[in-house]
């Protein structure tokens, strides 16, 4: 049949994207003042169908994603493009599953809200790193914004960098914090996130995986509805991050640990990848002594500077560096740490916080144990260093006190770049599709996602087992790392 064919899932995926946005108009997450009429509260029967649209679109878009992976999927098993998956035809598909969502309200999150008003903090000379957005008064900039921000986010101080507070305020600047103008300037910074991302997986893929890699990365319906829907700056990081890598990966580490570090101003944890990067600086050194030297110090060192020119730039000051840890105290239930030291809490004591945050330190040591063990394994050659960025960003959220869906995307592109076809890239298609649905259109939680999330991981896990896709031959014997090394020379 034409609709299980790559146009077919092309035309199939823009109109779930298409229905998204038109049910976002109804049910996203719309401001509660500000909106110039465009975007407002509705009444409660099309707020629900708007929301059933949305529902509808978003599962439309999955099927459509789903069906163009498993082509391409057959057609680099078969060495052929197959069923009219042609080469580039990623990138088109691209702009069709994206064009409907440029001028949509605000979708599945409330965080663009808290970046715009962050930007008229910056420029009413509030503190973003003493306070939250209720701190601005009526009048000032990023004030209708504030209003719209989540309640668990209304006092909490910035936990980004000052390279984000800075294009955050130069969208506010020009706009005046205008709710629609500073939206859609937001996205605009979130389209650059994306054009840097499919840059950086079609570089770190190259040959006939480009389209995987950007299947995997960027046409992923959770990068859609969360960074060109929600705007989460999360892209951003992701982008430059993966920038960075590529320039590494060809030799010019320096110039990507700038990238990196820039990253890195953005949100903290890109700083995963100087490790991994120090490890290509290494091994093209020789992987003596002082290859390992100049691997685990240069990095650091480049990625640092990077760090305080960008903060006295912005003139935000340092209080980042205090920041860093304010959205572990939000629980969120994707974390299996924070509900297992939860749950244990409660049981053994009266006041199951201590345990709890334990549990929490306890995870992201694990973490760290995991981390340090990729890096190893990349360095002695038995893993690519750039699958072991990504696993590592894996383990990192899976670990971390905070998750929340979009937080996969870190390592789900990393993976994608150099193994979309492998079962670790099968595991993150599925976990991707699964966690699109756990979030709502307003950007709230309902039981009923994390419903339609398990039908869809249990679905995705009988597909897995009926169609594992092989390991690559030189992604299990590690001759990939040495190729890989070989060209960045």
């Amino acid at each position: 049949m034409w609709v299980f064919s790559a146009s077919g899932c092309r035309w199939l995926g823009a109109a779930g994207s298409l229905a998204v946005a038109v049910g976002g108009w109804a049910a996203g997450t719309l401001p509660e003042r500000g909106g110039w009429g465009l975007w407002e509260p509705r009444d409660s029967a099309l707020t629900v169908a708007g929301a059933l649209l949305a529902y509808l679109g978003l599962t439309l878009l999955v099927a459509a994603w789903w069906r163009y992976g498993v082509l391409l999927a057959r057609g680099r098993r078969d060495g052929a493009p197959g069923d009219g998956v042609l080469r580039g035809g990623a990138l088109r598909t691209l702009a069709w599953w994206t064009a409907p969502l440029l001028l949509a309200p605000p979708l599945y999150s409330a965080d663009v809200y808290s970046y715009i008003a962050q930007g008229g903090m910056v420029l009413e000379g509030h503190d973003v790193y003493g306070g939250g957005p209720a701190v601005l008064g009526p009048g000032e900039l990023g004030a209708d914004a504030a209003a719209s921000v989540g309640g668990n986010w209304t006092d909490t101080p910035a936990p980004y960098g000052p390279v984000f507070l800075l294009l955050a305020e130069a969208v506010v600047g020009p706009t005046g914090g205008a709710i629609v103008p500073a939206v859609l300037g937001m996205r605009l910074i979130a389209l650059g996130a994306l054009a840097l991302i499919v840059w950086s997986v079609r570089g770190l893929a190259g040959g006939a995986d480009r389209d995987g890699a950007v299947w995997l990365a960027a046409l992923n319906p959770l990068l859609l509805i969360h960074v060109v829907g929600g705007m989460h700056n999360d892209g951003l990081m992701t982008g430059l991050m993966l920038g960075g890598v590529l320039l590494a990966v060809r030799g010019r580490w320096v110039l990507g640990c700038v990238l990196v570090g820039l990253a890195m101003m953005v949100k903290s944890p890109a700083a995963v990848a100087l490790l991994f990067i120090g490890v290509m600086v290494a091994r093209r050194d020789g992987g003596g002594v002082r290859g390992v030297v100049k691997g685990l110090v240069l990095p650091g060192l480049v990625a640092g500077a990077v760090a305080v020119a960008a903060t006295l730039a912005a003139g935000t000051g340092f209080g980042w560096l205090r920041t860093q840890s304010v959205a572990g105290a939000i629980h969120t239930a994707l974390s299996v740490t924070s509900d297992l030291g939860l749950a244990l809490g409660t049981l053994v004591a009266d006041d199951p916080d201590p345990v709890k945050g334990a549990v929490q330190k306890l995870g992201l040591v694990v973490a760290v144990g995991l981390i340090l063990a990729l890096a190893r394994r990349a360095w002695k050659g038995r893993i690519d260093p750039v699958l072991g960025l990504g696993l590592a960003l894996v383990a990192l959220v899976a670990l971390s006190p905070m998750v929340q869906p979009w937080y996969l995307l870190w390592g789900t592109a990393v993976v994608a770049a150099v193994a979309w076809h492998s079962r670790a890239g099968q595991v993150l298609a599925v976990l991707s599709a699964a966690l699109v649905y756990e979030t709502a259109p307003s950007g709230h939680t309902p039981w009923y996602g994390f419903v339609l999330a398990g039908l869809v991981l249990a679905l995705g896990l009988v597909w897995l087992r009926r169609d594992a896709w092989p390991v690559a031959a030189a992604e299990a014997d590690g001759t990939l790392a040495d190729s890989r090394d070989a060209r960045s020379r």
